[in-house]
């Protein structure tokens, strides 16, 4: 019984891993059509959105079907109840992946980022896509030391954040008020996609050791 009870919560973690992968399309997505102020992109991110959020019901649906049916002890308990909360920030990453494809749409037949904010905004595009990829792996292998790194590689992202913002706010800036706006939701987006990465990787540090990094750093 016991057996196949952590089976069922091995395939739980399997999933999350699935949806990572769907996250990381998503990202990947987005910053194309934000690039290239494509329509038909980003509509496959905003439609696609349907099938993370399928997906989350899925692990949703196993994991108190777990808590239900089973007796977790202490260790199995802390597990399930952190996956329910890693997928649900999976999917609020989908959902700001939806966010970015949204203004790129809304910019059409324009690409909503001037030239020379390019650089920053595909930078932060690629950096979040690598964090939600490491989360992927560290989900399936359950990696502590991989998971630790992320949360310290994420000052790349602020970086670039700040970077983003020094370019909206100089002198120089010719663009207008709509594109600023743009430029400081998509830096938001992007920032706040690293951050539920980061804060994922924590919950498998924590299901693993028990102790959270996040609260170890306040």
């Amino acid at each position: 019984m016991r057996e196949a009870f952590h089976e069922q919560l091995d395939s739980v973690f399997h999933d999350l891993a699935g949806i990572c992968e769907k996250v990381e399309r998503a990202v990947a997505l987005a910053t194309e059509a934000l690039m290239t102020g494509d329509p038909d992109t980003a509509e496959r991110v905003i439609s696609g959105d349907a099938e993370i959020d399928r997906a989350r019901e899925q692990v949703e649906d196993k994991a108190f079907s777990l808590l239900s049916l089973q007796q977790p002890v202490a260790g199995d308990l802390r597990t399930i109840v952190s996956a329910l909360r890693m997928v649900s920030e999976l999917e609020r990453m989908g959902d700001l992946s939806v966010h970015v494809a949204k203004i790129a749409r809304l910019r059409v037949p324009n690409v909503a980022v001037p030239t020379e904010v390019q650089p920053t905004m595909a930078r932060m595009g690629e950096v979040a896509e690598d964090m939600v990829c490491r989360v992927s792996s560290i989900i399936t292998r359950r990696d502590v030391e991989a998971a630790i790194a992320l949360g310290r590689d994420d000052e790349v992202m602020d970086q670039l954040r700040r970077t983003s913002f020094t370019e909206l706010l100089s002198d120089g800036w010719e663009h207008g008020v709509e594109a600023a706006v743009d430029i400081a939701l998509l830096g938001r987006y992007y920032e706040r996609i690293a951050d539920h990465a980061v804060s994922v990787a924590n919950r498998v540090v924590f299901v693993v050791t028990g102790h959270n990094p996040a609260r170890a750093d306040n």
